[in-house]
C-alpha cells in the first residue's frame, strides 16, 4: 500500500535545494522475494542518511541501486540527475573493512589510486601529464585523511583503522557527489570508529556531499545524523532519529512487541523475541537533535 505520512517535520528539501539522491517508488525482488518497495527518498547536499535494520533486509542492496550494479524491479532512480550507472564518477564508496593479506605488496598510496585508474588493464604510463595529475589528486586525499605518513608502507601491515582512511581517500579522490558507506566500521576498535566516522562528516560539511551509511552499529554515528532509513521484512520507515526510535514505529515495523528505552543519553532498542539484531552494540542509540529531515513516513505490505 503507498507510504503514510506521519507528522511532517520543518527541514524539507525545497525546490531550490538540488536533489543528489532521488528514489520514487521504488522496489527491488530478487526471485521471488521482494526486499522493498514503494520507497520514496530524496536527499539533497550535506544530509547523512543512516540505513539501519536487520541482516537481509536490503540495506547493502539499496547501496548497489545507487552504484548501478542493480537494477530496480519498479520505480525509478536517479543519482546526481542521471540513471546510476557501473563506475559513475559521481558516486563515490566505502565498504566493509576486511584485512589485507600481510605480504600483499600494494602501498597504500597505490590503494587509494586504483580510485583514479584501477578499473584500467596495464601499469600506469608514468611522467605523463596526467600520471602527475593522479599523483597530485592522491597526495591530496591522503592528506585530507590523514594518511600521509603511512602512504607508503604495505597494506597489509596496516591496521584496520589505517586501511579504512585509505579507503576513504580512495573514495574521495574523483571528487563525489554522494559518498556511500557500507558498514565502514565493522571489525574497528571505538577509537578508529570515531575517527573514520569524523572524517567521512568532514566531507559531508566541507563539501555538502549527501552520504548513505549503512550500519548495525549506530552509536558512533548518530550524533552526525539527519535522518534514519529503517528497513525490516518489506516495511520500512524514514525519519528523525527521535521519530523513528520510538516503542510505537519500532514495533509496527517488526511487527512484535519493542521496547525503546532511554539510559544516558542512549537508546537501546530491546524485545523478548528474536526478531531483533543481535551484533553487539546493536540498537544502541546516541540522543540527537533534529536539524534535516523531512517528512516522517512507514510503509508497510
Amino acid at each position: 500500500m503507498p507510504a503514510t505520512p506521519a507528522t511532517p517535520s520543518t527541514a524539507s528539501p525545497t525546490p531550490s535545494t538540488p536533489l543528489l539522491v532521488e528514489l520514487e517508488r521504488a522496489a527491488v525482488q530478487l526471485g521471488n522475494r521482494t526486499l522493498w518497495s514503494d520507497l520514496d527518498l530524496r536527499l539533497s547536499g550535506g544530509e547523512f542518511l543512516a540505513v539501519l535494520g536487520p541482516n537481509g533486509t536490503g540495506k547493502t542492496t539499496l547501496l548497489k541501486v545507487l552504484l548501478g550494479l542493480v537494477p530496480l524491479s519498479a520505480g525509478s532512480v536517479r543519482v546526481n540527475g542521471r540513471v546510476p550507472r557501473r563506475g559513475n564518477p559521481d558516486v563515490g564508496y566505502v565498504p566493509q573493512q576486511q584485512a589485507f593479506d600481510r605480504s600483499l605488496p600494494i602501498r597504500g598510496r597505490d590503494l587509494v589510486r586504483f580510485g583514479a585508474d584501477g578499473h584500467r588493464w596495464g601499469l600506469p604510463i608514468p611522467f605523463t601529464n596526467a600520471s602527475r595529475d593522479i599523483r597530485r589528486r592522491v597526495d591530496a586525499a591522503l592528506h585530507a585523511v590523514d594518511a600521509t605518513a603511512y602512504a607508503d608502507a604495505p597494506v597489509g601491515l596496516l591496521s584496520g583503522g589505517e586501511q579504512q582512511r585509505l579507503r576513504i581517500a580512495q573514495a574521495l579522490l574523483g571528487d563525489p557527489k554522494v559518498l556511500l558507506c557500507d558498514e565502514p566500521l565493522l571489525a574497528l576498535d571505538l577509537a578508529s570508529q570515531r575517527a573514520v566516522t569524523r572524517l567521512i562528516d568532514e566531507r559531508r560539511r566541507d563539501a555538502g556531499t549527501p552520504v548513505v551509511f549503512v550500519t548495525h552499529e549506530i552509536n558512533p554515528v548518530l550524533p552526525y545524523v539527519d535522518r534514519i532509513l529503517y528497513l525490516v521484512r518489506g516495511r520500512w520507515a524514514i525519519g528523525t532519529p527521535e521519530a523513528i526510535l520510538t516503542s510505537e514505529r519500532l514495533s509496527a515495523l517488526y511487527g512484535i512487541e519493542v521496547d525503546v528505552v532511554k539510559v544516558r543519553d542512549r537508546y537501546l532498542v530491546v524485545s523478548a523475541e528474536d526478531e531483533l539484531p543481535t551484533e553487539p552494540g546493536a540498537h544502541a542509540h546516541h540522543a540527537h537533535d533534529e536539524h534535516h529531515a523531512d517528512h516522517t513516513t512507514e510503509h508497510t505490505h
